[in-house]
């Protein structure tokens, strides 16, 4: 029987054969296959001391949840402990884009006969690709940064030349104000970026803080951002893989450090979030959804999370199937496309037969509703299905499919 403690998609991973890991956009993530080791999401109660006995890595967050790495054959030991009480994989994370200031009627709480609300005494957090933090806009008259504390996840720490995490955090380098300022007072870019070498490659998180928190100091004062005045907090997600997109476990250190430093400075925070993904049933209940409902709770934040940027892309839909009825749900793939994933959520008690029918008409099913993991080949796919049970946290169903090549798809 399949483990209640662990979410579904774990345990379907867990299960499967490392090279189907490997050709799943969502089953390899947070597998390291050289060591066999996984690092994961836990929340539990209690105290974490027998999870430090098992765990090769531990990273403790506020209230009451982990992130951990810990081998693949210690995980049924982790499940075992009574303090855990659930467990998640990593998902991936990809961009969103945020809107402007005149459709969020940001002008009018700017007026300065009405409110005059423009960021002053609050930080704001951008947690996204870095930011270029020389720019103007992130700058004071006198040159100074605006930006109280930065974290890179992606750099590699260097003690020797005091580039270290945050403390508490085992991966990333921290830069303070002060740092920042020497920076920006180096006689050439080359040592600029010596002394704070993080950079925001992609400029998306440069444009979200633009948004947000710009003064409009390189722009001649034409395009200022919602709080001009605030002070930051900047991180910039990392990803342990080469080329690979940030993961939710990331972003949930990424959180956790936002809020613990706005504590320290002893500031409300407002926390952007531009990152996001499509997987899970969206009604609340994972792990990495229910810390964000606990951490805005926690101290003075404010939680902004980036939504329906998808727009009419299609890639969820939704209905009511009656009692012998039929839903044909169809699929678009782009050609050349490695897998896909599908899930489908619905309520546990209800039951339901599930078929797959390919371009060229062949049928699979229906499927027989039998928990746990199941295998089909059709043509050059390989099909996982995974029925799955209800979660201590989720009283939904479950049904993960993977669609993969049996063969590269690009032969």
């Amino acid at each position: 029987m399949e483990d209640q403690k662990l979410e579904n998609l774990l345990n379907l991973a867990l299960g499967a054969m490392e090279e189907e890991r490997e050709k799943s956009l969502n089953l390899d993530v947070g597998y390291h296959p050289i060591d066999r080791e996984w690092e994961l999401i836990i929340k539990y109660s209690g105290n974490l001391d027998q999870v430090r006995a098992l765990a090769i890595q531990v990273v403790e967050l506020q209230n009451e949840y982990a992130i951990i790495r810990i081998n693949q054959s210690r995980i049924d030991l982790l499940s075992d402990i009574p303090e855990v009480e659930y467990i998640e994989k990593p998902k991936r994370l990809f961009f969103q884009i945020a809107n402007g200031k005149r459709v969020s009627c940001i002008n009018e709480v700017q007026d300065t006969r009405f409110l005059d609300l423009r960021g002053q005494g609050v930080l704001v957090a951008i947690i996204d690709s870095g930011i270029d933090y020389a720019n103007e806009d992130f700058r004071n008259a006198d040159g100074t940064t605006r930006i109280r504390v930065m974290w890179d996840q992606s750099l590699r720490p260097n003690a020797d030349e005091e580039k270290n995490p945050p403390k508490g955090y085992r991966m990333g380098v921290e830069f303070t104000e002060e740092q920042i300022n020497r920076a920006l007072e180096a006689d050439s870019s080359e040592e600029r970026r010596r002394m704070v070498p993080s950079q925001d490659i992609s400029g998306h998180g440069t444009a979200v803080a633009g948004i947000a928190a710009g003064n409009g100091r390189g722009s001649g004062n034409l395009y200022a951002g919602v709080a001009p005045e605030s002070e930051l907090i900047v991180v910039k997600m990392g990803s342990p893989m080469p080329d690979g997109f940030p993961r939710t476990t990331e972003l949930m250190q990424a959180m956790d450090y936002v809020v613990r430093k706005a504590l320290e400075f002893r500031m409300p925070v407002a926390i952007n979030l531009s990152f996001g993904n499509t997987y899970g049933s969206h009604d609340g209940r994972s792990l990495v959804e229910r810390y964000i409902d606990d951490l805005s709770n926690f101290w003075k934040s404010v939680i902004c999370v980036g939504t329906g940027n998808e727009a009419a892309s299609a890639g969820h839909t939704s209905g009511r199937i009656i009692s012998e009825g039929e839903e044909t749900i169809q699929l678009a793939i782009q050609s050349r496309q490695s897998s896909i994933s599908i899930q489908i959520w619905k309520e546990y008690t209800d039951q339901i037969e599930i078929s797959i029918i390919n371009p060229s008409g062949v049928r699979v099913g229906p499927v027989p509703e039998i928990l746990g993991p199941h295998r089909f080949r059709i043509g050059q796919t390989e099909i996982l299905l995974y029925y799955g049970e209800p979660s201590p946290y989720s009283i939904s169903q479950e049904i993960y499919i993977d669609l993969l090549p049996v063969e590269s798809y690009l032969t």
